[in-house]
C-alpha cells in the first residue's frame, strides 16, 4: 500500500523545503499534486522566513514552519519528507520523530529514512535530464500521488496596477558567469520602450548595484510580495537564469532568460510561454540580437 494510503484521516505532513527562491517556487507544483492527492491531511511546509511570501495564501499548505528543532517537533507530522537534502534538514527530519520519513536516495544520512525515493527517472520511467520541478513531483508519485501533467508552479498577489504597460527586467545573478552585461540590458529596455510599448522597470535586491539603470524605474530591496505583485501585474519578463525568472513563470508571464553555466533543461522557466537563450562558455557570447529576435517570437500582446 502506497504511503499516503496509510496516513491516517486528517493526518499531518511535514515537507522540509527550508531554501531557496527558486527551488520554494519550482516546490508549489509538487504541493499542488500531494495536497489533491491527500486534502483531508494538514499540510505543513519548513522553510526561512524571507521566502513565506512565496508560499502565502497557497491553498495547498496549511502551516509555516521555522526551520527550527521545536516547531519540527511540536508539529507532529505522520510523514515527515525532506526536499532538501542538507544536514540541517536531515537533523529536522529526525526531529519531526514521523512515522514515515522520506527522502531520495542520494541523500546523505540515508539511514535515517525509511522510505527512500528512487531517482525521478526511475519514478517517471523515462531516461533522460529532468526539470526541477519534475524531480521534485516525482516525490509525490512515489509516495502514492496519482502520475499526471505536473502543473505550473503557483505563486498568489494582487497585481499591480499602473497606466502603462511595462516589463519587469532582473539585470542580476548569483555569479558573474551566469550575468548578461548591463549594458546590453539598457540597450533591451529602450527597445522594450520604443519598439514594444513597453517601460521597463529593474529589479534587484538591496545589495544590487542597480546605478546603471537608474534611467528607468528601479525597484530595489523590495519584500518578495511587492515584487510578486509587480510580476503578476507585467506583460513581459527578461533577465539571467535566477529565483525572479521562475517567480514570473508561475504567474504565467512570457519570459525570456539568458543561461551562462546553468542546465537549461533543469533550470528553465517552467510551463509558460517562453524564449531560452543559452551560452554555456560565457554568457556574453548570447548578443543582443538575439534577444531582440526571442522578444519578437514571443509576439507580446500589452
Amino acid at each position: 500500500m502506497a504511503i499516503l494510503d496509510q496516513i491516517p484521516r486528517n493526518g499531518r505532513i511535514l515537507v522540509i523545503r527550508i531554501r531557496s527562491l527558486g527551488d520554494c517556487v519550482l516546490t508549489t507544483p509538487a504541493l499542488r499534486i500531494l495536497k489533491a492527492a491527500r486534502p483531508d491531511c494538514h499540510v505543513g511546509v519548513v522553510v526561512e522566513s524571507r521566502f513565506h511570501d512565496l508560499f502565502t495564501e497557497n491553498p495547498d499548505i496549511d502551516y509555516l514552519l521555522e526551520p527550527e528543532y521545536l516547531a519540527v517537533v511540536r508539529f507532529d507530522a505522520d510523514l515527515c519528507l525532506n526536499l532538501h537534502g542538507g544536514i540541517r534538514s536531515l537533523a529536522l527530519t529526525i526531529a519531526s520523530g514521523a512515522r514515515w520519513r522520506a527522502g531520495f536516495g542520494h541523500f546523505k544520512g540515508t539511514w535515517v529514512y525509511n522510505v527512500l525515493i528512487p531517482r525521478a527517472q526511475q519514478i517517471l520511467g523515462e531516461e533522460r535530464t529532468v526539470h526541477t520541478a519534475e524531480h521534485l513531483a516525482s516525490a509525490m508519485f512515489h509516495l502514492g500521488a496519482l502520475k499526471q501533467d505536473i502543473p505550473r508552479a503557483r505563486l498568489f498577489a494582487r497585481p499591480e496596477q499602473t497606466a502603462q504597460p511595462y516589463a519587469v527586467l532582473h539585470a542580476m545573478a548569483s555569479a558573474p558567469e551566469k550575468t548578461w552585461p548591463a549594458e546590453r540590458f539598457l540597450k533591451i529596455a529602450h527597445h522594450l520602450q520604443k519598439a514594444m510599448g513597453l517601460d521597463p522597470v529593474f529589479i534587484g535586491a538591496a545589495m544590487d548595484d542597480l546605478s546603471p539603470f537608474s534611467s528607468f524605474r528601479c525597484v530595489q530591496g523590495a519584500s518578495l510580495q511587492q515584487v510578486q505583485s509587480l510580476l503578476a501585474g507585467a506583460s513581459l519578463f527578461i533577465g539571467n537564469d535566477s529565483g525572479p525568472a521562475h517567480m514570473a513563470a508561475a504567474f504565467g508571464l512570457p519570459v525570456v532568460v539568458l543561461f551562462g553555466s546553468s542546465d537549461p533543461v533543469v533550470w528553465a522557466p517552467w510551463k509558460t510561454v517562453s524564449e531560452v537563450l543559452v551560452a554555456r562558455d560565457s554568457i556574453a557570447r548570447v548578443t543582443l540580437e538575439e534577444v531582440i529576435a526571442a522578444l519578437e517570437r514571443l509576439k507580446v500582446k500589452v
